[in-house]
């Protein structure tokens, strides 16, 4: 038995980094715990997830005045935000690509903390129109200016071979398309959950407190413990 199972499961934060009506990050975040579910970790209780939807935290753009590295938070937002982080051990982030970067939402999420991300680890699974390859090297950069080690893996999902669209038109970018990953994207996926896992180590949480958060309670989808998720 290693030290994560005799500390507690290991807490993986499932971030949907986007924020925009109409958003597809729901529903990626939505296949990613579908999968996950079905991997060794999760079925034996060894590891489970957190939805943690950045639209839902409601983060304004940073307004702390002190530098996150200082930890003297003076919002009770921060504060809340700091005990969801400062929960997990390791991150799935899912993210879209615009404009060859990350969401603003999502940089800002990161931006508000600090010492909550160092030490831990962190899988990326980013969707566009290409895939999104760009955002994740952007995001790479990011994370570990914050102390973050990202695992080398990665997944990509691309808007025209991944999702399927309401009779097969492409042309109406309002359309909500059903996601559809293609064949290996499962794979790959369980893939990174697995370096995730092992890069996450002893990091059990079995003895932190339950972290404050902000509206709703907590669910249950496929086994996985998971927040509310709204705007699908």
């Amino acid at each position: 038995m290693n030290s994560a199972q005799k500390n507690g499961p290991v807490v993986v934060g499932l971030v949907v980094g986007s924020s925009r009506p109409g958003r597809r990050g729901p529903a990626v975040a939505g296949w990613v715990a579908e999968v996950a579910a079905g991997h060794p970790a999760v079925r034996t209780g060894a590891a489970i997830v957190e939805l943690i939807d950045l639209a839902e935290q409601r983060l304004p753009m940073l307004d702390e005045p002190v530098p996150a590295r200082f930890g003297d938070y003076r919002h009770d937002h921060t504060r809340r935000w700091s005990a969801v982080v400062a929960a997990c051990d390791a991150f799935i982030i899912v993210t879209p690509e615009y404009n060859r970067s990350v969401p603003a939402v999502l940089k800002n999420g990161i931006d508000y903390l600090d010492a909550e991300w160092r030490g831990k680890s962190a899988g990326v699974l980013c969707y566009g129109v290409n895939g999104g390859g760009q955002a994740v090297e952007h995001l790479r950069t990011i994370l570990a200016e914050v102390g973050m080690t990202v695992v080398p893996n990665h997944v990509e999902l691309g808007l025209f071979t991944d999702f399927e669209w309401p009779g097969d038109d492409l042309s109406d970018p309002t359309a909500i398309a059903r996601i559809a990953p293609g064949e290996g994207r499962a794979a790959a996926l369980t893939a990174m959950l697995t370096d995730l896992l092992a890069a996450a180590g002893g990091r059990g949480s079995g003895d932190r407190p339950e972290p404050e958060r902000a509206g709703g309670g907590v669910g249950e989808v496929a086994g996985w413990a998971v927040a509310p998720v709204a705007g699908r």
